[in-house]
């Protein structure tokens, strides 16, 4: 689907809030654009239901493309709970978009810890804030458990920490603000 300014809020971010959806930063000129776009669209199609494609005319929309860095195209960006998660720039053979397009369809890295710690039994504390997506309880506690204990246990705490600011994405405002707090417990 072509998206615009005016409807790129609607058609990928809050859409990336169900599904995956990727989006093809193209030119009518580029002829890599021209080259990328039938396997994006054919790679896609495979995953009907699984993830959207969605393409940008950066001639007819450059606030977006500003907005996006957009420098070079054939520019893609995958968008996952209203953020970028995944990006590559020019042209990728069928395999390398096919491989591209099945990471984003392998469960987040909270499935993978939320799983984990279930069958591990470890920090039970925080299973249930996780399944909520009450990141920020879970870390709270995890936080303050690294005060108390030995280096080992710091450091798998840290590892929990580091999972779940991954799932957060390193810019979101919570996984800044725990991560300046878990190097102050410490270091």
């Amino acid at each position: 689907m072509d998206v615009s300014e005016q409807t790129f809020e609607a058609e990928v971010i809050e859409r990336s809030r169900e599904l995956p959806v990727v989006v093809d930063f193209w030119a009518d000129w580029c002829e890599p654009c021209k080259m990328l776009a039938p396997v994006l669209e054919r790679e896609t199609e495979e995953r009907a239901g699984k993830i959207e494609l969605a393409k940008v005319d950066i001639d007819a929309n450059p606030a977006l493309a500003q907005q996006y860095g957009i420098r070079s195209i054939p520019a893609v960006k995958a968008f996952h709970d209203g953020r970028v998660v995944s990006e590559f720039v020019g042209v990728l053979s069928p395999q390398s978009v096919a491989s591209f397009l099945d990471a984003l369809l392998e469960p987040g890295e909270g499935t993978r810890l939320l799983e984990e710690l279930s069958s591990s039994g470890e920090f039970p504390e925080i299973l249930g804030p996780l399944a909520e997506g009450d990141y920020e309880r879970a870390l709270e506690w995890l936080l303050g458990r690294a005060a108390e204990v030995p280096g080992d246990e710091q450091e798998r705490i840290r590892q929990v920490m580091v999972a779940i600011f991954q799932e957060l994405g390193q810019d979101h405002p919570t996984s800044s603000a725990y991560r300046r707090r878990l190097a102050t417990t410490l270091y």
